[in-house]
């Protein structure tokens, strides 16, 4: 199965003494987050989480309720702050802290199956769905059952799980869709088209596929996109598209140009929020992202060129990685190709000491502390693992380029 992303020869491996270190500290990370999972269902008075103060599925219940208001027939409320709150205070409970629906209308077609379920087990249907969906892409991928697990049930992925959020199935779509680019390329293009339900995760799918010629990608992907347009104007009515452009656009600008620090940058990972934490203005901060973002590309396009020598599932893991740095919002509940990459450096015996990859393991628990502290520094540990790797496969391809230049 991993024969078109990389051979078996890339991989070098570690001991068996460091591959049972590997596992301890996967097994640490995995308990840490179980403890905290474990919080998140023990109840106030008033039937809130302790943990969040909110429902334990946390922002599971948008995509469950705004789902079930579209199929009911008040798709319009989701554009509609107040009527949106109401409606999700009749379904669970009037104490519940305000919320938005902040997804593409194209959401809701992901939504449609969990919202025929109660809640609870709808809950437990999307967060073990995800989980295995991300387990199933690293398959494409040659590493080593164990550690395809320890990913798949990594620090990131058991964040996401307790925000009830979408980041195991956003990863599942990133790195399946990097890894089938070369050998399927018609269904790699639909699941990046699938990925423009949270858009801003597959930036840099295109120049992934343009730098490396793959239009048949390319084409799909804008295909699948159009007609998730399509199909979801056909369900809910294609007045959605533009309500979504005029309230729900707007709204989200406003959450993530909000003055810093807000109680949600908490778990913010993008250079954007770091430019506000040092005082930029929005505007510089855009610019600031932008650096970043362009570095992003430019490193992509590097890596998936027809000349490079970068093997291909390096290019997979950094161009998963490199997301993180080149969107302008993301947050620790979508870092799920983090975990990955710092699994694929230790694995490949590139990570610079177990010890390193102890703290780097378990950091999406505790990125939120700079920012707790007025720093949104949270980036800085992604994009330094992103400049490390990037280090590593340009020195490996060198000499490679050298001999055959000469």
């Amino acid at each position: 199965m991993t024969d078109d992303v990389a051979g078996k020869d890339e991989v070098q491996g570690r001991t068996r003494k460091e591959m049972q270190f590997a596992m301890l500290v996967a097994a640490a990370g995995l308990v840490i987050g179980l403890r905290y999972y474990a919080e998140l269902w023990v109840f106030e008075p008033n039937g809130l989480s302790r943990l969040s103060d909110r429902l334990p599925y946390w922002d599971f219940t948008n995509l469950w309720a705004g789902t079930r208001m579209a199929i009911e027939g008040h798709v319009a409320w989701l554009f509609d702050m107040e009527s949106y709150r109401a409606g999700l205070r009749a379904m669970f409970s009037p104490d519940l802290p305000d919320q938005e629906w902040s997804y593409p209308p194209s959401m809701l077609l992901i939504g449609l199956v969990p919202a025929l379920l109660p809640i609870f087990w709808a809950y437990l249907v999307w967060t073990a769905g995800t989980i295995a969906a991300f387990r199933l892409s690293l398959r494409l991928l040659p590493l080593p059952a164990g550690i395809g697990w320890a990913v798949a049930l990594s620090p990131a992925v058991v964040t996401s799980a307790i925000f009830g959020q979408n980041g195991a199935l956003t990863a599942a779509l990133l790195v399946s869709s990097l890894a089938l680019s070369r050998r399927n390329p018609l269904l790699s293009g639909i699941l990046a088209g699938l990925l423009t339900v949270k858009p801003h995760l597959g930036i840099l799918l295109p120049f992934a596929f343009m730098a490396s010629g793959n239009w048949r990608a390319f084409l799909s992907a804008a295909l699948t996109a159009g007609l998730m347009v399509v199909v979801t104007g056909s369900v809910f009515g294609f007045e959605v598209w533009q309500l979504f452009y005029d309230r729900t656009r707007p709204l989200m600008s406003a959450i993530m140009e909000a003055p810093y620090p807000q109680l949600y940058h908490a778990n913010a990972l993008t250079f954007f929020i770091l430019g506000r934490s040092l005082g930029l203005s929005v505007n510089g901060s855009y610019l600031f992202q932008a650096v970043f973002t362009l570095a992003s590309i430019l490193a992509v396009v590097w890596m998936w060129r027809r000349a490079s020598e970068v093997r291909f599932a390096d290019r997979v893991v950094l161009t998963a990685l490199l997301t993180i740095c080149a969107t302008p919002y993301g947050y620790t509940y979508d870092a799920a190709p983090y975990s990955l990459a710092v699994a694929w450096f230790f694995v490949r015996a590139r990570s610079p000491n177990r010890y390193v990859f102890c703290l780097l393991w378990i950091y999406p628990y505790l990125a939120h502390l700079p920012n707790f502290n007025g720093i949104g520094a949270g980036i800085l540990v992604p994009a330094g693992l992103a400049a490390y790797g990037l280090r590593e496969v340009l020195r490996d391809s060198v000499p490679k380029t050298a001999l055959t230049a000469s």
